[in-house]
């Protein structure tokens, strides 16, 4: 242990020695290779962002509804050039069976220009949806079907879901720090190296390879899982309707016992179904008897009872 940690104290001594020296001597690549760090840290601590949501079916192990969330992330590296493949990560899957209309959801990140450039052109955005599509046959051994829809939803499920999916349930800042220390070797240093195009794990699939065969290398998201008992709350689902018998709004009250602040509630709201998910406690997926409007809805903690009540108009 002690021989160990003379040598980490040795490396971190060179490492630091190094620096003063690239700015003593060359001022400019000093500050460039500084902001260089700084950016690949900030793309390393970024979130996933919600682009697209698309409804296609899973036909085999077991029929079944398959949501795939498409989304931006900057950690996903964008392909070197237009003949490059395209890199992007998946997800677990995540099954939903607490409702009667039971469905699969799959996150699936690519890098915020490639989606982008996709926006614009519907023949490249078809390539992306069906290169994730193949890869998510190929990572669970699932036969889909080869049709499906964008939704009017980005986001299937809560965004705070899709964040642990692809993220993972726990972030070790300790290990965070120690990746970062990896990629920051003293050969990086010496050579003034500003990028490193490999050091990704990547699903390498080449656009003109989207309807043939091709090997995937799905980068093995790591998560902590802890082995809790998650609760569907008593909850209270209704429209309400105008003296002329027209229907104004769904209302729905849910009993959290237990929950003192409306700050420990994730609440995700779509034109036709609800996500609440309270950490380690609570989890209800609601879909909704009617169209709402999700900019409208509000919501209400009433701490004496901890109920909240979740007021939807409709549309």
């Amino acid at each position: 242990m002690e021989t160990s940690s003379k040598g980490l104290l040795t490396q971190v001594t060179q490492f630091w020695n190094l620096l003063d020296d690239l700015a003593e001597s060359d001022p400019e690549g000093y500050e460039k290779f500084i902001q260089q760090q700084l950016k690949e840290g900030k793309q390393l601590c970024a979130d996933p962002e919600p682009q697209l949501c698309l409804q296609t079916r899973i036909l085999k192990p077991k029929e079944k509804i398959l949501f795939i969330n498409l989304c931006q992330w900057t950690r996903i590296p964008a392909p070197q050039s237009a003949t490059h493949p395209v890199p992007l990560t998946v997800g677990k899957p995540e099954d939903t069976t607490e409702t009667s209309d039971a469905y699969t959801v799959i996150d699936v990140a690519y890098n915020p220009d490639v989606l982008q450039a996709a926006e614009k052109n519907q023949v490249k955005k078809n390539q992306l949806i069906q290169m994730a599509m193949k890869c998510i046959e190929e990572q669970f051994q699932f036969t889909l079907s080869h049709s499906y829809h964008i939704t009017k939803f980005r986001i299937k499920g809560s965004i705070r879901r899709m964040k642990q999916n692809l993220m993972g349930i726990q972030t070790d800042s300790i290990d965070l720090r120690e990746k970062m220390r990896r990629e920051l070797t003293l050969g990086q240093i010496r050579s003034s190296t500003m990028s490193n195009p490999d050091h990704f794990p990547q699903l390498l699939l080449r656009k003109d390879q989207v309807s043939g065969k091709a090997v995937c290398l799905i980068e093995e998201i790591s998560s902590t899982e802890i082995q809790v008992e998650i609760k569907i709350p008593a909850y209270e689902l209704k429209i309400v309707h105008d003296h002329n018998e027209k229907p104004l709004k769904t209302e729905l009250k849910v009993e959290l016992p237990g929950i003192n602040s409306v700050s420990l509630c994730d609440l995700s709201v779509s034109e036709d179904d609800l996500l609440i998910e309270v950490s380690e406690k609570y989890r209800l997926h609601l879909n909704l008897p009617k169209p709402i409007d999700t900019e409208m809805t509000t919501a209400k903690f009433i701490k004496e009872n901890s109920t909240l009540i979740i007021t939807m108009p409709l549309v």
